[in-house]
């Protein structure tokens, strides 16, 4: 009896350790799918239409856009960044899992391209840990920290859609919470909408 496949959304702002804990959770669980994402960027030295990008002139993006056709889409740096709908939807219809690492803005446009996908915020314990965390990275100056800082505060209040909120204070607790927010989301009856039909056909 194969489940449709989970959308795993996080999103945490800079300095909570997201990433430490996407690496445990691909480290334990391997099978989670990638969408290839769409560009308008010049492509970088060594980077591969197809694999690591679709690379779009802004024309055609504009024009997918206007047809409705990314699950979500954002604009960094004058450049346009955009998920496909379409190959998500195939992935989570066999039976494929989907982990998208993503900001507030994009997880709120998820919220209404995916409706079953389930959607976790990693917060930092206080926000003079999350200072102390920017700081001790070494790799912003004044300007950049404040900054971070004062993202992370308007992502923090944006949190009251998510479906889970994970504290990373001790790291193993917050896998543990990470990885059951996973876990839950296999067990939903929305992922598995003919179990009981076949149940009692046996």
């Amino acid at each position: 009896m194969r489940r449709e496949g989970i959308a795993l959304v996080l999103s945490a702002p800079s300095g909570a350790g997201k990433t430490t804990l996407i690496k445990r959770l691909l480290a334990e669980f391997p099978h989670f799918g990638y969408s290839v994402s769409c560009t308008t960027r010049r492509p970088r030295q060594g980077e591969v239409h197809g694999k690591d990008y679709f690379f779009l002139s802004r024309e055609e993006f504009e024009r997918c856009r206007a047809e409705q056709s990314f699950a979500e889409w954002a604009e960094v740096h004058g450049n346009f960044y955009g998920t496909p709908l379409a190959p998500v939807k195939e992935m989570l219809r066999q039976g494929q899992d989907v982990l998208f690492d993503i900001d507030v803005q994009g997880a709120a446009q998820l919220k209404l391209t995916l409706e079953e996908a389930a959607f976790a915020f990693i917060l930092p314990p206080s926000m003079a840990e999350l200072e102390r965390r920017l700081r001790g990275r070494g790799l912003d100056d004044e300007e950049t920290i404040q900054r971070r800082l004062n993202n992370a505060r308007r992502e923090m209040l944006e949190t009251r859609w998510y479906d889970a909120l994970v504290v990373n204070d001790d790291l193993d607790a917050a896998y543990d919470a990470l990885r059951a927010v996973y876990l839950a989301a296999t067990l939903a009856p929305g992922r598995n909408p003919r179990l009981v039909e076949e149940l009692l056909a046996r």
